[in-house]
């Protein structure tokens, strides 16, 4: 008797981890449905690719990989914030032989192209799908995305005119898949967003009910909650609002971990005004001084903008000033990209690309310094650390200050036994700038 054969989809999926989540939702519900996920083009019978389209580079890198996945396919589905761009003409234009485009956010959509040129099985195995879902991620970290959209207007960014106004996700369905991630063997959960601190501003930080326990719908009681799984909990994209302040001392009392990624993007007054984010450089500092006050391991992490149009020697000086004293352990730091679409594109005095350049270099030259030195002062201490990988050359694992992919590694010889997941007590003994060496105890 003939066996059907099982319809195959392969996914590429690019860009950030909220994209990440995106691609996570579709593969489980394609699972749920029945169908198996290739991880090659040649068994694939179709091929789904997630794209970005925040930054020139980025649309080159998703445009090149549609470009893959047809000549190696042929049967292609486009998705992501690249798909939002001209109502999708910008992909048709280049790869017309696309099956179809979506924009971000649109596993449905999405679904009902597969279903059209891919019909589903008879049969869904909904058994075989676990109830944390599919993930793209290894076994032990998974990405908790709390929300959608963003309400800012920043001028360099176009990510609302391709993700949409804020739109938070119910507080028990979060909670719920939180739980269902550390039943599953999850460790570390990140919680990302394009606005972490604005969860629940869509919904007027509205009850919600979980477990039978009414919980508001807002970062400090979604931190309080995560802070009972037993896990690490870590925040990403943390807008520098004034309840941010709330919960350093969940994270002094070990609820969270004691991590903030907020991106601060530049120093400077009139250059924050010309961005339209929503900062003081002169607080920022104070309140970063208070918040080590109350929990002096924390760890900061940020990203900065340089060459933005306007920018004058002298406002990037004070940029350099600011790194002094903050003394932030970890940044990022981009020279300004004109994309399609943002109004900072219209400013006047755009700043030559080899000054923007050289601006960056002294820069991370600054930041290498003081990283370096913020790491030199751990040798001797004792961490807990998380073992993401074991190779021929030992363990590889990270501190609670350092997130999976962005942030530095911590390398140390493991005792028989050690796999990766696993929890396990070490003491520096060597740092660099971005690195650390330890001893398993």
């Amino acid at each position: 008797m003939a066996v059907n054969k099982i319809p195959r989809v392969g996914l590429v999926s690019l860009g950030c981890p909220k994209a990440l989540v995106d691609s996570e939702q579709i593969i489980t519900q394609l699972r749920a449905e029945g169908y198996e996920i290739s991880p090659s083009y040649d068994d694939a019978d179709l091929v789904v690719v997630n794209t970005c389209g925040f930054i020139d580079s980025a649309v080159q890198e998703s445009l090149d990989a549609i470009g893959e996945a047809l000549a190696e396919n042929g049967k292609v589905i486009v998705t992501g914030c690249l798909g939002a761009k001209k109502d999708g003409d910008m992909i048709r234009e280049v790869h017309p032989k696309v099956l179809a485009v979506t924009g971000a956010h649109a596993r449905d959509e999405v679904l009902n192209h597969v279903h059209q040129h891919l019909p589903k099985p008879h049969d869904p195995f909904v058994d075989l799908v676990p109830p944390a879902g599919v993930k793209l991620t290894p076994k032990h970290y998974a990405y908790l995305k709390i929300s959608e959209g963003c309400n800012h207007r920043c001028t360099f960014c176009i990510i609302p005119s391709m993700r949409g106004d804020l739109v938070s996700r119910p507080i028990h369905d979060v909670l719920k898949e939180a739980e269902n991630l550390a039943k599953s063997g999850v460790k570390e959960l990140l919680i990302i967003s394009q606005d972490t601190s604005a969860y629940g501003v869509d919904v007027k930080y509205k009850t919600g009910f979980h477990n039978g326990r009414p919980v508001k719908t807002r970062m400090t009681e979604l931190c309080e909650e995560l802070g009972k799984l037993g896990i690490w909990a870590r925040l990403h994209y943390v807008y520098p609002y004034p309840h941010v302040d709330e919960v350093i001392p969940l994270m002094a009392e070990g609820k969270i971990v004691p991590y903030l990624d907020i991106p601060f993007q530049h120093a400077n007054q009139r250059i924050l005004k010309l961005m339209k984010r929503p900062a003081n450089s002169a607080n920022v500092l104070e309140r970063i001084k208070a918040w080590r006050a109350i929990c002096p391991d924390l760890t900061i992490r940020s990203t900065f903008i340089v060459g933005f149009p306007g920018e004058t020697e002298a406002e990037f000086e004070e940029l350099l000033a600011f790194l002094d004293e903050a003394q932030l352990d970890r940044v990022g730091c981009f020279t300004y990209s004109p994309v399609d679409g943002a109004t900072a594109n219209d400013l006047p005095d755009h700043v030559p690309e080899d000054i923007a350049e050289d601006r960056k270099r002294r820069f991370m030259e600054k930041q290498a310094a003081i990283s370096a030195a913020r790491l030199q002062a751990k040798i001797g201490r004792e961490y807990t650390v998380l073992v993401d990988e074991i190779d021929e050359e030992g363990a590889v694992a990270r501190t609670y200050a350092d997130a999976p992919e962005i942030d530095g590694l911590v390398y140390f010889d493991p005792a028989p036994g050690v796999k990766p997941g696993d929890f396990v007590q070490v003491r520096i003994t060597n740092a660099d700038e971005h690195d650390l060496w330890a001893e398993q105890l």
